[in-house]
């Protein structure tokens, strides 16, 4: 695990809650934020800011004392709401009013959020869904009935046609308010806000904390077939920025500056890796590369992103992850389907309880047909079967299962396409310590397809049913052309069947945009946790390994590493 980003806020807090679930809300807030790297002193004048969360009455002395620190000071979650006096009217610029019920609130950019706007958006919606660009956060708003010209508006909401600020400045002072609930105050999207207003704040009023250059540049050492995805996140996501681009092949160097207008490039590995320039290293090489490079990234410094899967034995990852540690830099794997929306949709109906306690889950990737020519498709080069599409699957079912591995039976089939090395057809099943188990099946032999998704619960089950698409067009005589996606291109149909013989059509949720590198950028300069971190991937190899070690012994159960 990385040091984090080098963002150090200093708080002091002052927290006097009567609300019992609150206030554990806040104590949790405060944990979490010590793990992203604020600090707390325990003195006021020794904080970059004093946050002061309350729901009874500040009186004149607490007032006036804060107003004398000359340390920026945060009114966060039902502070002002708690101030039917308005003692701290003179210092928000704000005349506030009642608060709504708690609601989902749609939180939009305000006319001086400044940065906070590009950095606003975590999710999408479908065509049409909602006007402008917010995130939700499901809490109470309180009503503001009169700002004052000379106050900063952040963030808002809506009630009704009004607007209400609900993160705002004037000079020192932060009006935060978002928190009133418990649930507002837990919320991820609360968070990462609250971290990008606090910034905003110590850098308006002169005692900015010690962060990292913006943007983090980043080096693509390879531009494959994902090239295209990471160069677009690089340019899209604030924070981030493409500095980069290294491969053997000058058409693939073409193909990114055409993309990538000023962009460097260069067939030197080394020299990309080493480049002052640079921060960050993108690891897009062949799997059994993997190590190697990462290790060299590490060690000159950089944070690096590792193409899945980490490596090929576990001994190289670890050997990565030590290595990070020492240098205080970030080691992670692009575990890019933890985001697809049939996995997202799974994850949910899993969680929610909908099926009760799941004890079975089968995974099912393949179709019939002639493996690429390509590095994937050799076991020297990829690792294997278990490599490819295992180390998206596998990923996607640990991450459902948080109970220890047990152990990994396997087997393999080599029948009919002896022109490439890898096996045609595998099948792994993950025993889990609480008696769980998940099965992953992947084939190029498969005339009929399996499910995507068999989930069976104490309460019911989930099917996702490979559909079949057809992209329509006409050709160049104007007759019909049809171009026929692979199953594995359309996210599945999910059904979710109820012990009494129901069955409910689940929506699937469309992907957030660029979610690894959004959660990346979050990461290296909020000091916010990834969903994906460089334990979770070294667990995913380690099934992988013991996959592979299990079918070349006829299937013998394997303890990972």
């Amino acid at each position: 695990m990385s040091r984090g980003p080098g963002v150090r806020l200093c708080l002091h807090w002052l927290v006097d809650l009567s609300d019992a679930h609150l206030a554990d809300a806040v104590a949790d807030l405060r944990l979490g934020l010590r793990g992203a790297g604020v600090e707390e002193a325990p003195g006021a004048r020794d904080a970059h800011a004093v946050l002061v969360w309350r729901d009874t009455p500040p009186g004149p002395a607490l007032v006036d004392r804060l107003a004398r620190l000359g340390v920026p000071v945060v009114l966060a979650g039902p502070t002002l709401a708690a101030d039917p006096d308005g003692a701290w009217t003179g210092h928000t610029g704000l005349v506030t009013g009642p608060v709504t019920p708690a609601h989902d609130v749609r939180v939009r950019a305000g006319r001086d959020a400044g940065g906070m706007a590009a950095r606003l958006v975590d999710h999408r919606h479908g065509t049409g869904a909602h006007l402008g660009e917010h995130v939700h956060v499901h809490d109470r708003v309180l009503r503001v009935e009169q700002v004052d010209d000379d106050v900063a508006v952040l963030l808002t909401a809506a009630v009704g046609l009004a607007v209400h600020p609900v993160a705002s400045r004037r000079g020192p002072v932060l009006a935060w308010l978002l928190g009133g609930t418990p649930t507002g105050v837990a919320s991820p999207t609360a968070r990462r806000l609250l971290l990008l207003a606090l910034h905003e704040l110590v850098a308006a009023t002169g005692r900015p904390a010690s962060a990292p250059r913006t943007p983090v540049r980043a080096a693509l050492l390879g531009y494959g077939a994902i090239g295209h995805e990471h160069a677009a996140a690089f340019r899209e996501v604030t924070g981030l920025g493409l500095e980069l681009v290294c491969d053997r092949n000058p058409e693939r160097l073409a193909a990114a500056r055409e993309v990538s207008p000023g962009l460097r490039t260069t067939t030197d590995a080394a020299a990309a890796v080493e480049d002052p320039d640079v921060d960050l290293v993108v690891v897009s090489t062949p799997p059994d590369t993997h190590a190697e490079w990462a290790l060299r990234a590490v060690r000159a410094g950089k944070h690096v992103v590792v193409e899945k899967p980490f490596a090929i034995r576990t001994e190289e990852a670890d050997a990565v992850l030590a290595a990070a540690d020492e240098a205080g830099v970030l080691a992670v794997v692009y575990q890019n389907r933890r985001w697809d929306p049939d996995y997202l949709a799974v994850a949910r109906a899993v969680r929610s309880g909908r099926l009760g306690e799941v004890f079975h889950v089968e995974a099912f990737v393949g179709g019939f047909g002639h493996p690429c020519n390509l590095w994937h498709s050799d076991v020297d080069a990829s690792g294997g079967a278990f490599y490819d599409w295992g180390a998206h699957v596998i990923d996607q079912l640990l991450d459902l299962f948080p109970a220890p591995v047990a152990h990994v039976s396997a087997t393999t089939h080599k029948r009919r396409w002896f022109d490439v090395t890898n096996a045609d057809h595998s099948r792994v099943l993950v025993h889990f310590a609480d008696g769980a188990e998940a099965e992953f099946t992947h084939s190029d032999l498969a005339a009929a397809l399996k499910p995507r998704w068999y989930v069976l619960g104490t309460a019911g089950a989930l099917v996702g049913s490979w559909r079949v698409e057809r992209v329509v067009s006409r050709n160049a005589v104007g007759t019909l052309e049809e171009d026929v996606l692979a199953p594995a291109d359309s996210p599945p149909v999910l059904d979710l069947h109820d012990a009494d013989g129901s069955v409910t059509r689940l929506a699937t949720p469309s992907a957030p945009p660029h979610p690894f590198h959004r959660e990346l950028a979050d990461h290296l300069l909020l000091g916010l946790p990834m969903s994906v971190t460089g334990a979770t991937s070294r667990r995913v190899l380690a099934v992988m390994e013991a996959a592979s070690a299990s079918a070349a012994d006829g299937g013998r159960p394997v303890v990972p590493r």
